[in-house]
């Protein structure tokens, strides 16, 4: 089984292509959370609602493996919300950094329109970039592999696509 994180600054593209490439790879997707958590309860975040995203993440991903997919997208993971809370509160909690990692993140650069849909915080362009940065740097703590996804919409799924192509090549899946 390969796990992919779709890792990154909000409005890259990491929902869009995880759900369509899931459909036509037949690969298991992991929805954001976050989404779902915000779209429900609001965008006025504290350390503990984040703390909850990334517990109903985490579950979300236990119910996904149980199904043993031999590939598994997942539309963020606890990493990236310790970017949020780093970015929203300036600290991250250790928990945070503790759940079970992704085998490769790709990290959506901020290089594409941002896309205001009700639940985004950093559209303007030095929040957004010190949020895409705040991103990498989870990576860099974290010390997990990943590779930069960048360019047009059609370059990020070209990118990706053989991203996957190589790792289930790898792993003769």
């Amino acid at each position: 089984m390969i796990r992919i994180c779709f890792h990154g600054a909000e409005s890259t593209g990491k929902s869009v292509m995880a759900d369509k490439l899931s459909r036509e790879l037949g690969a298991t997707w992991v929805p954001e959370y976050g989404r779902t958590y915000c779209e429900e309860r609001g965008t006025d975040l504290a350390m503990a609602d984040l703390l909850a995203i990334a517990e109903g993440q985490d579950m979300a991903v236990r119910a996904a493996l149980a199904g043993q997919p031999r590939l598994l997208l997942l539309d963020t993971d606890q990493l990236m919300t310790a970017a949020w809370a780093e970015m929203l509160f300036g600290e991250v909690p250790a928990a945070l950094m503790g759940y079970p990692k992704a085998d490769l993140y790709l990290l959506f650069s901020a290089d594409v329109p941002w896309v205001d849909d009700g639940t985004r915080f950093f559209g303007k362009s030095p929040l957004r970039a010190r949020f895409a940065a705040l991103a990498e740097d989870m990576l860099v703590r974290a010390g997990v592999p990943w590779r930069r996804i960048t360019g047009s919409w059609c370059e990020r799924e070209q990118q990706v696509r053989a991203v996957i192509a190589e790792l289930t090549h790898n792993a003769g899946a």
